[in-house]
């Protein structure tokens, strides 16, 4: 890009921004390499056409350069960049990723391409030709411009000038064609076809009892998929060390040594849940077990999708309690995780308190927020909702939360728990005034079914009452994984 740009003051993408992209919009960003060398690229992102209109700048629309602004949802490929490497120029690269971009157009069913391109030429005719003026002779072919004609060869067409398009792009005086490709085989939009919108969630409010053997175990986590299932949840989300019942036989030993115990039946757990999932088809969020690995203990939930696929998210931040008597590490991994319902993340308990992690997960997209908690009183407890209902505001996301209920006599500390798991929601006027969705009677078993529409997560965002994520001061600060 700094051979390619090497007129325009080094005003050329960050190595992190394009890894950013990368994770933001995979298949958006397109490369050619020789010998594993990049010599073309092409980067893009999908935008809600109609938020920005013709006047927009580049500033703009790619949300004061952050891409902010991608929507999964929206209806137009944006072309942010395209560029070539000047060793490799006339051997049609750029015209192969145009065409790679136009095949990804029609695949997405998006409505067109659109992006703002440069008229580096136009400043060897400023003083004599308008904007127009040159553009119109180089669409008769008494100009040739590097760029506006190789794009007019390309299918495309100029929709508009722009003014002050691009700081700093000095041969172009700062002007830009709107150009705009139209993908004849759009079918309108099929919201259905990139995403569900009203999503079903089941959540376990589960009771801690005794079980005498495995099969009497997986008869009640059964028994909450089979009901809640019939009901054609999309989700259903099991509380943290819900199988903590299962350290009975182990009570004679110190705790940290049951636990150990108690991680050697997480991996045929996980087996028989991930069997529910595709036999009741419904995604599982299997609460959390203990897990050993090269002999350090961790705080681990499952994910597992009706298609069969398990995803895995250890818990991040350890409660005093868990390091004091079971000797656990946090997890390292932050992702969210892609399902057939859209984007979801996940959390344990304590990690809700962090602020800083549904950031994350929120610029990498996420919709649902579900979190699997075990609190032992009503303090914890209200950290645990109070933090959730937080994440669910700043965020613009829906969060879940479940618990265990009840009292566990001959298990080491797990004699009592308090919990009433609920769903929070953004707070604005599409939502309830006081930002919950529904919630559970308090500290009794049961389970609580509730829908979610994921529209309403999109209006909020582009022009609810305020627009949190949009409006964060990312030229001030920024939150960032480091791992």
């Amino acid at each position: 890009m700094e051979q390619a740009y090497d007129t325009l003051g080094g005003q050329i993408w960050s190595k992190q921004t394009i890894a950013k992209l990368l994770k933001l919009f995979p298949e958006g960003q397109l490369c050619i390499a020789v010998d594993e060398k990049v010599v073309a690229c092409s980067l893009s992102i999908i935008v809600d056409y109609d938020e920005y209109g013709d006047k927009h700048t580049y500033q703009m629309i790619t949300g004061r350069y952050t891409f902010s602004t991608h929507d999964p949802n929206g209806d137009t490929l944006y072309g942010i960049e395209i560029f070539v490497s000047p060793e490799y120029r006339g051997l049609r690269l750029g015209r192969r990723l145009y065409e790679a971009r136009k095949e990804l157009c029609e695949s997405l069913n998006l409505k067109s391409i659109i992006a703002g391109g440069r008229i580096p030429g136009y400043h060897e005719h400023a003083d004599t030709l308008s904007p127009r003026q040159y553009i119109d002779k180089v669409k008769a072919k008494e100009l040739y411009d590097s760029t506006l004609t190789f794009q007019l060869s390309n299918d495309f067409h100029v929709r508009k000038v722009l003014k002050n398009y691009l700081p700093g792009d000095h041969e172009s005086k700062e002007f830009a064609t709107l150009i705009e490709w139209n993908n004849i085989y759009y079918q309108g939009v099929d919201a259905s076809a990139r995403s569900a919108k009203t999503i079903r969630i089941g959540l376990v409010q589960w009771q801690m009892r005794l079980f005498p053997t495995m099969d009497a175990f997986y008869e009640q986590v059964e028994f909450f998929v089979d009901a809640v299932s019939g009901y054609k949840s999309d989700f259903i989300m099991f509380p943290e060390f819900f199988n903590t019942p299962l350290l009975q036989p182990y009570n004679h030993l110190p705790e940290m040594e049951a636990m150990r115990k108690l991680a050697e039946l997480t991996e045929e757990i996980v087996i028989k849940i991930q069997e529910y999932a595709v036999s009741y088809n419904v995604n599982i969020i299997s609460g959390s077990m203990p897990i050993l690995e090269d002999n350090k203990l961790y705080n681990a939930t499952y994910l597992c999708h009706r298609n069969g696929k398990t995803d895995e998210y250890r818990k991040i931040h350890i409660t005093p309690n868990e390091r004091k008597y079971y000797g656990m590490v946090g997890g390292d991994k932050i992702q969210v995780f892609d399902t057939d319902c859209g984007k979801v993340g996940i959390l344990v308990c304590y990690d809700v308190e962090f602020p800083e992690l549904s950031r994350i997960y929120a610029d990498q997209g996420m919709q649902i927020l579900f979190v699997p908690f075990l609190t032992d009183t009503q303090n914890g407890y209200t950290r645990v909702r109070r933090c959730a209902q937080a994440r669910a505001i700043e965020n613009e996301c829906y969060v879940a939360i479940a618990g265990c209920v009840g009292n566990l006599p001959k298990v080491n500390n797990m004699d009592i728990q308090f919990a009433q798991s609920a769903v929070f929601t953004p707070s604005d006027f599409a939502f309830p005034t006081n930002a919950v969705k529904a919630e559970a009677t308090p500290n009794t078993e049961m389970m609580l079914v509730v829908d979610v529409d994921l529209h309403l997560l999109d209006e909020i965002h582009h022009f609810g009452t305020v627009r949190i994520l949009k409006d964060r001061r990312n030229d001030l600060y920024e939150v960032k994984l480091l791992k």
